[in-house]
């Protein structure tokens, strides 16, 4: 802070004892010490302060990246769930239109014990012709 050596401190020693007295020095010296103390601690947390100001803005910084890549990440799973939903219900519901479809024809033809049902469904499928191609 200051550039003041031993001699300079020695030289400001002297003139105080001469100016004070030997009796007041001690007091003032103790005082001085005191008031010096204060001023160091109050240096120290004004320091500490703007460093937690300092990290206090980076972390909101931070955190606002964060919520941004989050949305983001979430964004991209719900395009890609779409996708796949989308992917996935057109031929699901094709798959269920010619269940249902098998079923009603599956009704309408009359069940032997000679048929095995899979055949009963190919030849409900193709009007009851076996034969014909």
């Amino acid at each position: 802070m200051f550039d003041i050596g031993f001699s300079e401190l020695l030289v400001i020693g002297v003139v105080a004892l001469i100016v004070i007295g030997p009796e007041r020095l001690p007091k003032v010296a103790r005082t001085l010490g005191h008031l010096l103390g204060r001023a160091q601690r109050y240096v120290s947390d004004v320091k500490s302060d703007i460093n937690r100001e300092m990290q206090l803005d980076e972390l909101k910084k931070l955190q606002s990246q964060v919520a941004e890549s989050a949305r983001a990440i979430e964004s991209g799973v719900r395009q890609e769930y779409e996708a796949a939903r989308s992917a996935v219900e057109v031929p699901a519901a094709a798959a269920a239109g010619e269940i249902a479809e098998a079923a009603q024809v599956a009704a309408t033809v009359p069940v032997t014990a000679s048929v095995p049902v899979a055949e009963a469904v190919t030849l409900g499928a193709t009007g009851g012709n076996k034969g014909s191609a």
